[in-house]
């Protein structure tokens, strides 16, 4: 008795017939394609996440004999939305699932996407956020040799749905959303120039952003120990204190500092020679005192600046015309206000004389002139860069290309919150809403490391592309009913185009076998 092995269809030959195998006969005409559901880009966000190992991470430490779905499954489910299509649990649980091949990469149902469960999920996994990060660290350094000597820091702000009463942390602050009737929470991120991040923190929305710095400092050195790191900020963030802590403690900074201050170091900047960087921005540096301050001159940015402030002179001009033609001072008034405001600092180039208290607008009472000596002093610092650091000893050239690595986080900042919609934040509950920032940084954590893997194989390629590429290969549900009253049922991915083929070459990656089929009688299909 040998094992038989069934097919399709049967080996025929004129002479000989190969009674090895159980030919079945299938009602071809009667053939129906059902379901269809993307699988590529899904297919590509599990591995990514296999290839980090945070299956065996989260399963050892989420996983309950209790629960009938693995919530280490549930977790996946969860991030690779949040990596291919940003929406709420509601929204995976009534929509995204089942549009998705997501059931048969994870093998399991629809009790994966199961309402309760998913909020579950996301109460259990706070507490291994630095674990995560310390894990996340030693696996980029062994899959792309990563180095840690220099780390970028910023903040920004996610914007609340309501007022979440529940929640200390949602406060009224300084939005950088620009939705200052939002709550808020503030995020501080902390990630490589490779934009690798390496550990983050959710702070109450009204938190100044200069009292941050150093708790994330004690924290990076207690979790990683004390290293030669150089630290690259905004200038908003570091107070003179904190960088004199910082000095004391002997950790290297390198930050831009206001322009105002470059009045402090004009006479010595003027010795010192230019470096040219590029054809657009040249650069001089001098040392004192245990720190070197750079001087960058940007020609493509001085031409911006130039640009904003005439578009605003111009709008700010034209509206004080109009404003010749009021009469009433209480509507001149709030008018005046409004242009002054859109106008920002600009205003501050022309002298606006206004009727006092209880007058009428007119001629006499209200005029405006053009301030030229503000003007100047205001274009003498277009396009210019002040940066100071601790790195004494290196070139100008040098340490602005270094500084220049600081857009990297602005654009996590930007992926975060437009590839990953970070926000707006619908959770109310505290723990919720950490927990919705921790699924999202775990997101772009599968979106940083295939970025790096595009880098290396196909530098011209972006993630989002290759995923929105990817997701034209779809899933079917494949029924044949057999002669015998019988059905053959399969799951099947359409084949690859040559794009796909192409994507997968250079990711050196491979699609999942085929699933056999099965055959159910019509018994078990009623």
């Amino acid at each position: 008795n040998q094992p038989v092995q069934k097919t399709l269809f049967a080996l025929h030959d004129e002479e000989t017939v190969c009674e090895n195998i159980d030919a079945i006969p299938l009602r071809i005409s009667a053939i129906q394609l059902s379901k269809p559901r993307t699988f590529g880009d899904c297919w590509l966000g599990c591995e990514t996440w296999d290839q980090l190992g945070l299956e065996t991470f989260w399963s050892c430490r989420i996983d309950t004999l209790k629960s009938p779905v693995a919530y280490s499954k549930v977790l996946k489910l969860l991030v690779v939305n949040r990596l291919i299509k940003p929406g709420s649990e509601f929204y995976v649980h009534h929509h995204w699932f089942d549009q998705t091949a997501m059931d048969f990469l994870l093998d399991c149902d629809f009790q994966v996407a199961e309402k309760n469960r998913l909020y579950r999920c996301l109460d259990r996994i706070l507490p291994y956020k630095d674990q995560l990060c310390q894990y996340l660290k030693k696996q980029w350094q062994s899959m792309f040799k990563l180095e840690y000597d220099v780390l970028l820091y910023d903040l920004t702000s996610t914007y609340f749905e309501g007022l979440c009463p529940g929640n200390s942390k949602a406060k009224f602050g300084r939005s950088k959303d620009r939705r200052s009737d939002c709550r808020q929470v503030l995020v501080a991120l902390i990630v490589t120039p490779g934009g690798f991040p390496i550990n983050y923190e959710v702070l109450a929305g009204n938190t100044s952003e200069k009292t941050t710095l150093m708790d994330l400092i004690a924290k990076i050195e207690k979790m990683y120990g004390k290293a030669r790191r150089v630290w690259l900020m905004d200038r908003g963030i570091p107070t003179e204190q904190t960088l004199a802590a910082m000095r004391e403690l002997g950790i290297d900074y390198l930050v831009g500092t206001p322009r105002k201050l470059l009045d402090e170091f004009q006479c010595e900047l003027v010795d010192q020679d230019w470096q040219q960087v590029n054809e657009s921005v040249r650069v001089k540096h001098l040392e004192k005192e245990g720190e070197c301050y750079v001087l960058a001159c940007s020609k493509s940015r001085m031409m911006k600046e130039r640009a904003i402030r005439q578009r605003k002179l111009r709008r700010y001009l034209e509206g004080l015309r109009k404003l010749q033609n009021y009469r009433d001072r209480d509507r001149f008034m709030k008018r005046l206000g409004v242009l002054q405001h859109e106008a920002g600092r600009c205003r501050h180039c022309i002298n606006v004389q206004i009727p006092l208290p209880g007058q009428r607008v007119s001629k006499e009472n209200f005029n405006f002139t053009f301030n030229r000596d503000k003007y100047r002093a205001m274009i003498y610092r277009d396009g210019t860069y002040f940066l100071r650091t601790t790195q004494t000893g290196k070139e100008a050239v040098e340490l602005w290309q270094q500084y220049m690595l600081q857009c990297n986080i602005e654009q996590v900042f930007k992926e975060l919150k437009s590839d990953l919609s970070i926000r707006p934040v619908y959770h109310h509950k505290e723990e919720r809403v950490d927990a919705h920032i921790f699924v999202a940084f775990m997101s772009y954590c599968l979106q940083a490391t295939l970025r790096q893997r595009l880098r290396n194989s196909a530098s011209g390629l972006t993630s989002q592309a290759v995923l929105e590429t990817l997701s034209r290969i779809e899933m079917l549900n494949v029924s044949i009913p057999t002669q015998d009253g019988r059905t053959l049922q399969m799951q099947r991915y359409t084949e690859p185009e040559m794009e796909h083929q192409l994507i997968l070459e250079k990711l050196h990656l491979n699609l999942p076998p085929q699933s056999p089929p099965k055959i159910y009688s019509d018994q078990v299909n009623n």
